[in-house]
Formats: C-alpha cells, structure tokens, sequence
C-alpha cells in the first residue's frame, strides 16, 4: 500500500529473529517508490546484511551503529549505506536535525575499531558461541526460544509466567527484560547475552525458581 517510507530492524528488536535477503529484496521490490531503511544495528551476530543489496536498489538505506559488536556504546558513532542521491540527501539535512555531532575523540575511537578486525571477530565469534550454548541449557529447563541473530535470545517458558520469572530473577540479581505489552509478547524474556560465567549463573538461578 502507499507509504512514506519503510524503516525497520534486522534482525528484529526484540525478539532477535532475522529476516531473510530474499524477504528483503521481495519488500524492496515491491516498494520501489518509498525508502527502505534497515537498521543493523545487531547484524554482526549471525544476520546476513542486505548491504550487499545497496547497488541494486537506489531505494535502499543500511545504517549501521558501532555501539554493540564494535563496542563504542556512549560514542553515538555510526554510518549509512546507500545510493548516492540517499546519501546527498542524509548530507543535506544531517546538520538540521543531528544532536550527536561526531567529535574527534568519537571519530579516532570508531577508525581504530574498524581497524581492530582480530578483536571484533573474536568478539562476535565468542558471543554467537555463547548464545548456542545458552539456548540449548534453557530449552532443556522448558523454554522456548526463538532463532536469534543478535546479542540477545526472546525465550518463554512453558508453563512459568515470564513476569514471574523476571521478578524471581531479580531477587537473585538478575536482571533481564519483560514487556508487559502488546500481550503477545508477555510471556518472552529478553535475555542479553553476557559471558560463560554469567550464563552459568543465570541457569542457576533459574534452576532454583523452577525447582
């Protein structure tokens, strides 16, 4: 149907779940008169990056943060991807609406991340690695948990309630998110993924309340 545009996350927030190119490139292609703005913010994690797609569709804008698998949270450093008239337009106004200006302690942090590949592939490797593992134990307590390809899992359990949980879990000092609406949604908990140490105490704890 008519838009003003489309903007949305991949992989999703919050339940993690990735979208597909082939889904990306049926939307693109069926909205060739409105921008499509994906938000990558978490594709470093195991999403497939419709970045590759940019060349083919002028209508396509990829932004891309490097708070989370780049590690500079607070620096509010990042950059888009697209076609020349997108990336004119972005030019054009950026300085009507940015309350982030990029200052050059900001700009020397995020050309050192770039650089560091050893350190973000290590990075990336060690959390994709951990969230495997870590839906494996939880389906084992009787969670459900859907696919992620980011930072974090969207887990329900099958028979506890999840503000239960997330309350219960606060009483052992953790601390994960609940969302309380839209109603389909309730049962989940999102769950950031940490390290080993931290996954295990998480498993504990929840072993407890289940018990």
């Amino acid at each position: 149907k008519p838009n003003g545009g489309i903007i949305f996350p991949n992989p999703n927030a919050p339940t993690g779940m990735p979208l597909p190119l082939a889904k990306i490139e049926w939307l693109l292609q069926n909205n060739t008169e409105s921008v499509v703005v994906i938000d990558e913010a978490y594709v470093d994690f195991g999403t497939e990056s419709a970045v590759t797609l940019v060349n083919q569709y002028p209508n396509l804008l990829v932004t891309h943060t490097l708070s989370k698998a780049r590690s500079l949270a607070g620096l509010r450093v990042g950059y888009a991807l697209g076609s020349f008239e997108l990336i004119e337009a972005l030019i054009r106004v950026k300085d009507s609406f940015n309350s982030y200006p990029i200052d050059r302690f900001a700009s020397a942090g995020a050309v050192a991340a770039m650089l560091d590949t050893d350190y973000f592939d290590e990075t990336c490797a060690k959390v994709v690695a951990t969230r495997e593992a870590l839906i494996k134990d939880l389906v084992s307590l009787g969670f459900d948990v859907l696919p992620s390809g980011a930072n974090f899992i969207f887990a329900k359990h099958q028979t506890r309630d999840g503000a239960e949980l997330s309350s219960a879990l606060r009483e052992h000092n953790i601390i994960v998110r609940h969302f309380k609406s839209p109603s389909r949604i309730a049962p989940y908990l999102r769950i950031t993924i940490g390290t080993d140490a931290q996954s295990e105490l998480l498993l504990k704890a929840l072993r407890a309340i289940l018990s």
